[in-house]
């Protein structure tokens, strides 16, 4: 059976010097290459979702990858697709890199300019491994793509716009379904989310930035377990020590409470540091949330364009929640569509303060009332984004439908009702 290699290679001189020596390699079978490491992860991950078998058995890595460093590559091929085996390519084959990839999670490393001899040698072992992981595993299909659940951020186009509310009623709606389900906040300066949830807290998302191997254990002591069931890695108090937690160390915590929970929900808030940068890259999906006012709106088109020059991430791959919408307003999704060029989410989140302000106030809006119109829109938004399990019966009348499958459009019985104040 050939050997199906995956090469990650950034530089066009690089790929041409990669790809001829892979085919040169017996009974390898070389794949398109993937030019950066967001089309590396995207596609590792649909190889996985379409069937198991159709995942390479060896990803070449160049160390010029980006925009993700490669060792951070590393590191999250191999949480992810932790039976395919991945080979770094790189100038500098010193022990102490030889030693850092191993840690990372490579199998094997080839040192440039490449030989035919060394490449096929990497290449051959790393092939047996992957085959021998892959047969210890047996039918536990659902292992070989990679232990980990659904990453989702929720950024604000500005302050003040409802991003931290949003964040938390998905990450609710997602543990309420019966999903084991993590609630980060990486707004490092000013993160609410332990205000929003009334919570005193002793340890946060700093204690672990800089952790490099993050245990069950070592983890289980930096989060707070709150009374709904959430996990909580909550930001510092001290907003001075947000910096403290690098782009590389948010990818590591990300990465890890990805291996070990079904939904992780990020607030990365309205500010661009490098922790949020990083967390927004690697999502599954990314929320950008807006109010439909000209203000809000122009921040999203900026916050979208930035994270397109910076190789963060490309509009259609951003979501735009529309928060505090009503009927009356100029400003509607579609043209919010329009002018950030992105997707927006079919349910919308209508203006009606009121119903929060009790709750927020208080500082547990965890305890919102189920009849709520806000709360069944965010409910439903985590519907139509997949985070939550089907329940049976769950559209039976006066049950809140935060378990509505993926495509149900709950914004249709939202504008339907009066539009509240606020």
């Amino acid at each position: 059976m050939p050997t199906r290699i995956l090469p990650a290679v950034g530089d066009a001189d690089a790929v041409r010097s990669i790809i001829m020596l892979l085919s040169q390699l017996p009974d390898a079978e070389p794949m398109t290459p993937v030019a950066d490491s967001t089309q590396l992860v995207d596609t590792l991950a649909r190889l996985a979702a379409e069937s198991i078998d159709e995942l390479p058995e060896v990803v070449v890595v160049h160390e010029r990858i980006g925009p993700v460093p490669a060792l951070e590559l590393i590191r999250e091929v191999a949480l992810r697709f932790p039976a395919v085996g991945v080979v770094l390519v790189t100038s500098d084959a010193s022990p102490g890199l030889f030693q850092a990839a191993m840690d990372y999670g490579a199998r094997g490393l080839a040192a440039l300019p490449l030989s035919y001899e060394e490449l096929a040698s990497r290449v051959h072992a790393v092939a047996q491994w992957s085959s021998g992981v892959r047969r210890h595993l047996g039918a536990g299909g659902d292992v070989f793509t990679g232990v980990g659940g659904t990453v989702v951020t929720v950024s604000g186009a500005k302050g003040g716009v409802g991003a931290t509310l949003t964040a938390i009623h998905l990450a609710l709606a997602a543990q309420a379904s019966g999903r084991s389900t993590a609630l980060v906040d990486l707004d490092l300066q000013s993160g609410d989310v332990a205000s929003f949830l009334d919570v005193q807290f002793r340890r946060s998302v700093v204690d672990l930035a800089t952790i490099t191997d993050i245990s069950p254990r070592v983890l289980a002591d930096a989060v707070f377990r709150h009374d709904t069931g959430l996990t909580l890695l909550l930001a510092p108090a001290e907003g001075e020590r947000g910096e403290d937690v690098t782009d590389r160390a948010a990818r590591h915590i990300v990465g890890a409470l990805r291996s070990r929970y079904e939904v992780v929900v990020v607030d990365t808030g309205a500010q661009l540091v490098g922790a949020g940068a990083a967390a927004v890259e690697t999502a599954d999906t990314a929320l950008l949330v807006t109010t439909p006012d000209v203000v809000s709106v122009r921040g999203a088109k900026r916050t979208v364009r930035m994270w397109d020059r910076l190789q963060i991430r490309k509009a259609e791959e951003t979501t735009v929640v529309v928060n505090r919408h009503t009927r009356g307003t100029e400003i509607q999704p579609p043209l919010i569509q329009k002018i950030t060029g992105t997707a927006v989410a079919a349910t919308v989140i209508p203006a009606n303060f009121k119903e929060l302000q009790h709750v927020v106030d208080a500082g547990r809006v965890h305890e919102l009332e189920n009849k709520s119109t806000v709360k069944q829109a965010l409910w439903a938004l985590a519907g139509e984004l997949g985070l939550v399990k089907p329940t049976e019966g769950a559209h039976k009348s006066g049950r809140l439908r935060g378990d509505r499958p993926r495509g149900d459009r709950g914004a249709v019985s939202i504008r339907r009702r009066k539009d509240g104040g606020g």
